[in-house]
């Protein structure tokens, strides 16, 4: 009976996996706005609010760390502190941060996910955070692998003012298409 379920929930889990490859973005947006659980959030009057607390608190407290490391990186910021102590004090911070925003930011996003889909400033959001992720991660494995170099001087290598300055442009498109979002979603319809 046991081998039955496993190969049952594993024939549903193919069929789902087949059936998002083959829907477009739309009707995957359109099947999350229009679930239960997203119906449910919507139709509540405490979800949003909480929600969206939740999802300024958490970004807050990541962007406010991440501005804090990129001026660093600038040399325009906590000049006598080692590289390497700055971000052992506010990665963590970070993180967390990120981590809350990122899921009141998916709650959010099913609510109303058709709705943002054709949003230009949701799109932009969304562009300007992967490339900030692409961004930590070509930092973090290539220019940050030599930090014992310069980690204790006021001027960093030129690669990680680049990092930091791209990662300043790209947060304040991330805050400025966010706060964009909530005054040209349509509501018409």
């Amino acid at each position: 009976m046991g081998r039955n379920r496993v190969t049952l929930g594993i024939a549903v889990t193919a069929f789902c996996v087949y059936r998002c490859l083959y829907m477009s973005l739309l009707q995957i947006m359109q099947a999350i706005e229009h679930s239960p659980f997203s119906r449910g959030m919507r139709e509540s009057p405490y979800w949003f609010p909480a929600l969206n607390l939740t999802h300024m608190l958490g970004l807050l407290i990541a962007a406010g760390t991440v501005i804090f490391w990129d001026l660093r990186l600038l040399g325009l910021g906590l000049r006598s502190t080692p590289i390497s102590q700055v971000g052992r004090s506010l990665l963590p911070w970070t993180w967390a941060g990120f981590g809350v925003m990122f899921l009141s930011g998916s709650l959010l996003v099913a609510m109303e996910a058709e709705r943002l889909y054709g949003n230009v400033f949701f799109r932009l959001k969304v562009l300007a955070l992967l490339l900030a992720g692409l961004n930590v991660l070509m930092f973090h494995f290539n220019v940050y692998r030599s930090v014992d170099h310069w980690d204790r001087h006021m001027r960093t290598p030129f690669q990680a003012r680049m990092a930091g300055g791209f990662s300043l442009l790209l947060w304040f498109t991330i805050l400025a298409c966010g706060r964009a979002i909530g005054y040209t979603l349509d509501y018409s319809t």
